[in-house]
């Protein structure tokens, strides 16, 4: 299913939606701020995204549309255009950080998440933003699943992450295989840590060959190096945290 960027915004009735703080009327200016000529606004926009639309990777009703849009606009080639980073953010363009995006809101609707849903009680079946990311996770891959091959390393991961939680849905699981080649070259040398983990988790977890691939030698690097000046831990406060430079420890 092609999206229409504009159709999402203007057919949408986000009135009636809800995100981490009520209602998501304002939804339409902020998503389309993401397509702003000033690098503030793209990433007040950006942050918009996180901390409103996927706060605390909570999926809200006013999630599923914004991911469409976010979908829709990837091949914008204002999505190349950069935004503000800071220490512990995650290296690329916009378009990485929305391919990101898109990582952090299918990893809510992965088998794994179905089952420790429903050992808390609570079901992805029956939680309606959930239902609805599910439902739209073709499209999703669809528009992340070009960038696999992309030129730019970050963009490239950043779309290998989005597409491989993506890859639990029935419908999808074909894609697995052709993908397998291009996991292991690019997220399996990646310089993220995270992101070597996911390589060989993902590869098990398929019932492919992780041998000759590397995670974290030496996981409490990250507790003793590079520590920020006021004292807070390296993996907390900001957007970025989870697919940043200096990232969560692996335990």
């Amino acid at each position: 299913m092609n999206t229409d960027s504009s159709d999402v915004l203007t057919g949408t009735d986000w009135t009636t939606l809800e995100h981490a703080y009520g209602s998501a009327a304002e939804a339409p200016r902020q998503l389309g701020a993401l397509l702003d000529t000033d690098q503030g606004a793209r990433t007040r926009a950006l942050n918009y995204l996180h901390h409103t639309l996927h706060h605390q990777n909570t999926l809200y009703e006013a999630t599923v549309p914004a991911a469409l849009y976010v979908a829709a606009i990837l091949t914008d080639p204002r999505t190349t255009r950069a935004v503000d980073k800071d220490r512990h953010s995650s290296p690329g363009s916009l378009r990485a950080e929305l391919l990101r995006w898109i990582a952090s809101v299918a990893n809510e609707v992965t088998d794994e998440a179905a089952v420790l849903s429903k050992h808390h009680g609570f079901p992805l079946d029956d939680y309606a933003p959930a239902v609805g990311i599910q439902k739209i996770r073709p499209t999703l891959l669809s528009a992340s699943l070009p960038y696999t091959e992309e030129s730019d390393r970050h963009v490239r991961e950043a779309a290998l992450t989005a597409c491989i939680p993506l890859l639990d849905d029935p419908r999808l699981l074909h894609h697995r295989q052709p993908l397998v080649p291009l996991i292991r070259e690019a997220l399996g040398t990646s310089e993220l840590w995270r992101h070597r983990e996911r390589v060989i988790d993902t590869l098990n977890a398929w019932g492919e060959d992780s041998s000759g691939l590397e995670g974290q030698r030496n996981p409490f690097l990250v507790c003793d190096s590079d520590l920020p000046a006021d004292g807070s831990p390296i993996w907390s406060a900001d957007r970025s945290s989870t697919e940043g430079h200096n990232e969560e420890p692996p335990f």
